[in-house]
């Protein structure tokens, strides 16, 4: 078997096909059609293809992925600010799931990675880093802002989520990044300047300043297994973008946090413009799982609290990834038009 260097990861399965590994590997644990008389530890017994793979649906479709990588249509620039940016295999999930839903839109990606703390107001303002980070961001054709611990960087990822809003970037929130697009809004359109998470601070004014609250379950003295994890259902309102992407009422996602969105101020939000469009019912009551402005106020800036880069496959992009890089191109062509 050769296995030289081809152009693209996904063309190296294509390539073991060609050479019909495959075959000879059903052949030597014997899991391919049973054939009476035939030798199975001779060299030409192994090159016979029983399955004819090359034709199944499977196959076509991965061929199709392999040319999407090979033959982009343009080129698109995401901007990923978190707090865990010099080990890059702490964001891989939401990287993979950004490459998947790249292939599916033909774009060639490329992330920029933003500390977030370096776009934090400071004494020098625009000078040093954050003036670095804040063109870089300027520059970028979208945005994530993913999950994490701690309030390191929380003030510049806050900072980040409000101009893409007010700038019509496109923005995709996830678990603390949902929470952060909420603080925002409850800062910058409701008017509440001390809002914030009860995570980082425990003398917040309940149910005004408190936009993120302690699940009422949860264990503040015991740490050990008291997140709420796992797949949860979530039901997705009619006429939202998510309800389109998904292309169904319901979706089951991942789920790791122990914060959410204080249900005591979500009237308040939607009337401001800011819709909760997913809501998970369980024992505990309801649950706000993802947020999304109107496409008539913006292109694409949704939030979720689940871990939506976890069920993203190569072949099936996440759909709220998906439509992160459907709405930067659909800028990208604009702009070059």
């Amino acid at each position: 078997i050769s296995l030289h260097d081809v152009s693209n990861i996904y063309r190296v399965p294509l390539m073991m096909i060609e050479q019909n590994l495959h075959s000879m590997l059903l052949q030597r644990l014997r899991m391919g059609p049973f054939q009476k008389g035939l030798d199975y530890s001779t060299a030409g017994s192994m090159h016979v293809d029983h399955i004819a793979i090359e034709d199944s649906v499977v196959i076509k479709d991965w061929k199709k992925l392999a040319a999407c990588v090979d033959e982009p249509e343009s080129e698109c620039v995401i901007a990923v600010v978190g707090k865990y940016i010099v080990q890059g295999d702490a964001y891989l999930s939401v990287t993979k799931a950004l490459t998947h839903a790249a292939m599916a839109t033909k774009q060639r990606l490329r992330i920029e990675w933003i500390e977030a703390s370096t776009l934090e107001p400071a004494d020098d303002d625009e000078q040093g880093d954050g003036a670095t980070s804040w063109e870089r961001l300027k520059n970028c054709d979208g945005c994530v802002v993913p999950g994490g611990f701690g309030s390191r960087g929380m003030e510049g990822k806050i900072a980040a989520i409000q101009y893409c809003r007010q700038n019509e970037k496109p923005f995709l929130g996830i678990c603390l990044g949902m929470q952060a697009a909420v603080i925002e809004y409850c800062r910058n359109e409701l008017g509440t300047e001390k809002a914030h998470s009860a995570e980082f601070f425990d003398d917040l004014v309940k149910d005004e300043e408190d936009a993120v609250i302690f699940m009422p379950e949860g264990d503040r003295e015991r740490m050990g297994g008291t997140m709420r994890l796992g797949a949860r259902e979530t039901i997705l309102k009619e006429g939202s973008a998510a309800r389109r992407l998904y292309g169904k009422e319901k979706v089951m996602e991942r789920h790791r946090h122990r914060y959410e969105v204080n249900p005591a101020l979500v009237p308040r939000l939607e009337e401001a413009g800011l819709e909760f469009v997913g809501r998970n019912t369980d024992e505990s009551g309801e649950r706000m799982e993802i947020v999304e402005l109107s496409d008539k106020s913006h292109p694409y800036f949704v939030a979720c609290q689940f871990h939506p880069e976890f069920t993203s496959r190569p072949e099936l992009p996440n759909p709220l990834f998906l439509g992160l890089m459907q709405a930067c191109k659909t800028a990208i062509v604009g702009e070059k038009a």
